[in-house]
């Protein structure tokens, strides 16, 4: 019989908030059970103590107790600071079985290089969530490693599909997935703050000009979500010629609006890689002295 989400006991190593988003997610639909996550952090107590309280899970740091989560857990969520990866990993080296499947959600570090960092041949699924998982809306890009069996891919899906929906991906394709929605929501907010602002400067009130940015926003992206069509056309629908909107785009176009955000996505998805490197980088100097 194979293993059920429902029944699984899932160790988050790292307890902030996109742990406690997943954790959220997971207990919300009712796919795990509070009673079978368990959620580790180096020594906040107060925070720990919150997530108990919040949500009826086990949470400790006790040092013997995360060892005994460790070894119970049939999945292990790696949510560590990308400072805290280093000593993280040296604890963990030796607690690790492959049967156990490793769940990373630490940007831009690879499968190989995980697998090296913690000598380890156990199926890893590496993850690239955003922040919009908190309110169930996230956007997760998803592979994994060539030893995850069937039963475990479906369990990592189901997992991230509690807090929104989940693109399976080739693993070299993650760094772009980061630059296109993981960094993603923060390009929005970026462009929500410059409509914001021109509304003030133009007149309007702050509470005005912010209610008409937030609904401008969500009427157009539920617009794509429910007509299917290309934001191209969509745009081109409400662009008449020598309009109020035709002059718009042009203004965007002459500050190179498309080209901007293009190399924003780009330029996250380099950091991402660099930031992945940094950490093994950094790992193996600390095993070699």
């Amino acid at each position: 019989m194979s293993l059920q989400l429902s029944q699984a006991k899932i160790a988050f190593v790292g307890a902030g908030s996109m742990a406690e988003a997943i954790v959220r997610g997971l207990i919300q639909t009712e796919v795990a059970q509070p009673g079978n996550i368990y959620m580790m952090n180096r020594s906040n107590q107060d925070r720990l103590a919150y997530l108990r309280s919040e949500y009826g899970l086990n949470a400790s740091s006790d040092l013997q107790t995360k060892e005994d989560y460790i070894a119970g857990a049939d999945i292990i969520v790696l949510c560590m600071k990308p400072k805290d990866v280093e000593s993280s990993f040296a604890e963990l080296r030796s607690q690790l079985r492959e049967n156990q499947l490793l769940v990373s959600v630490i940007a831009g570090l690879s499968v190989a290089k995980t697998e090296a960092l913690l000598d380890t041949r156990m199926g890893i699924v590496r993850t690239m969530p955003n922040t919009s998982s908190t309110i169930g809306l996230g956007a997760t890009g998803m592979s994994f490693s060539s030893n995850v069996n069937e039963t475990y891919r479906g369990l990592a899906i189901q997992m991230f599909e509690a807090v929104g929906i989940v693109s399976v991906v080739d693993e070299d394709k993650l760094e772009i997935v980061t630059g296109v929605s993981g960094s993603g929501p923060a390009y929005v907010y970026y462009f929500m703050e410059a409509m914001t602002q021109a509304g003030i400067d133009g007149g309007l009130s702050l509470e005005d000009a912010k209610q008409l940015t937030l609904q401008t926003v969500l009427g157009a992206a539920h617009m794509v979500q429910h007509t299917n069509e290309e934001p191209a056309e969509l745009r081109r629908k409400v662009t008449s010629p020598n309009g109020a909107t035709a002059a718009a785009i042009e203004a965007l176009d002459r500050f190179q609006f498309r080209e901007g955000i293009i190399q924003a996505v780009n330029r996250s998805a380099e950091r991402s890689k660099e930031m992945g490197e940094q950490i093994a980088a950094a790992s193996t100097a600390g095993k070699s002295v």
